[in-house]
């Protein structure tokens, strides 16, 4: 299997784990979506060659409003990326506020290489 394959179907079987993991202790779930994000988000000048190469762009610092909008849309399928869906698919209402609220504060801020 080609090693892209390989990432993308290990992203969306992680994906898939989460829903059931979240009657636990949040916080670490919690931590888990965001280093799970900041795994393509986080690295400056990050490209996707999944299913098309793809520019992926950064998070921190967006406005949480756009965060949860852009991951409602994925979920419902009105924008139309692959991996972003599966991402998205299993995240509750919560879980879309606390990751724009983590991103669009300064936590999430500057990309790896960045600077603010």
């Amino acid at each position: 299997m080609h090693p892209l394959r390989t990432l993308a179907a290990a992203t969306c079987l992680t994906a898939a784990v989460f829903p059931a993991l979240a009657a636990e202790n949040t916080t670490p779930i919690l931590q888990n979506k965001i280093a799970q994000c900041q795994g393509c988000h986080g690295i400056a000048g990050w490209k996707t060659a999944f299913p098309e190469v793809y520019q992926v762009p950064k998070l921190g610092g967006q406005k949480p409003a756009y965060i949860v909008a852009a991951l409602k849309e994925y979920q419902n399928g009105d924008r139309d990326f692959a991996t972003m869906r599966e991402m998205a698919a299993g995240l509750t209402e919560k879980d879309m506020q606390d990751l724009a609220a983590y991103f669009g504060g300064d936590a999430g801020a500057p990309a790896s290489g960045e600077k603010k």
